[in-house]
């Protein structure tokens, strides 16, 4: 009977000091992935002109480097852009990093008549995250509505994207102070959601401003009646034309 209760109670202290052991590992990485966060940047920079342009972000991460720790940049985009789903695809396959789009997009419908979406960008290394981490995205402008006061040109906001961070070997996220706890698409392929940290205060610059041209309001009568006129011009010669030389 001594020896059961004897065997027992060893049982019972390895089992404690195991998940202490376990406790203390899960905090070291909380407090190495906390210190990761509060030394890591996100900014942004446009290249390129006119409707066509690139969003190059650039990623600045903790010298020191945690294994097992994943990336994921959360982009919330305005209406008065998008981006080709198709040419994502292509880009992602020569790329470093994978992409899922959070709704369809048609890239013919107007500024107005549409509304911002959300892209998740997941870099993918076999070895270390390179520092810093730069990812660039194509993006196209669309065509706003005219202004009828005057105004030629009109700015859209592109804001730095959303730094999430996650790792296995810390499961106390919510331990992590003044770091916002999210849920997010644990890959690209939006199989299940997984929880990630999200950096706050993250971007060292605010958003960049993007200049597209409108159409004049008050020329859109001029312009309509003008088309129509040199269209039916245009029909009559040809007809007259075809009429002359019997061309059926």
């Amino acid at each position: 009977m001594y020896f059961t209760l004897l065997s027992a109670l060893a049982c019972l202290s390895t089992c404690y000091c195991l998940v202490e052991r376990v406790d203390e590992q899960n905090e070291n990485q909380c407090g190495l992935l906390r210190q990761w966060l509060e030394s890591s940047s996100v900014s942004v920079e446009i290249s390129k002109n006119g409707f066509h342009r690139d969003v190059v972000t650039t990623v600045e991460l903790s010298p020191n480097v945690l294994s097992g720790v994943r990336v994921l940049l959360v982009y919330r985009w305005p209406r008065g852009v998008f981006v080709d789903p198709y040419q994502l695809t292509s880009l992602s396959d020569q790329s470093d990093w994978q992409i899922f789009v959070d709704s369809s997009i048609d890239l013919e419908v107007p500024a107005h008549k549409t509304s911002g979406f959300v892209t998740y960008v997941y870099p993918t290394h076999d070895g270390p995250t390179p520092r810093p981490l730069k990812v660039t995205i194509p993006i196209h402008g669309r065509y706003h509505e005219p202004s009828f006061d005057g105004t030629t040109f009109t700015t859209v906001d592109i804001d730095p994207p959303e730094l999430l961070l996650r790792t296995e070997k810390c499961t106390q996220l919510n331990s992590i102070e003044a770091h916002a706890v999210v849920d997010a698409p644990c890959t690209p392929e939006n199989s299940s959601m997984c929880v990630w940290i999200k950096l706050q205060h993250q971007q060292e610059r605010g958003p960049v401003g993007l200049q597209f041209p409108v159409g004049e309001g008050s020329l859109v009568v001029p312009v309509c009646g003008g088309t129509l006129l040199v269209t039916v011009i245009c029909c009559v010669t040809l007809s007259k034309y075809m009429w002359r030389h019997r061309i059926v």
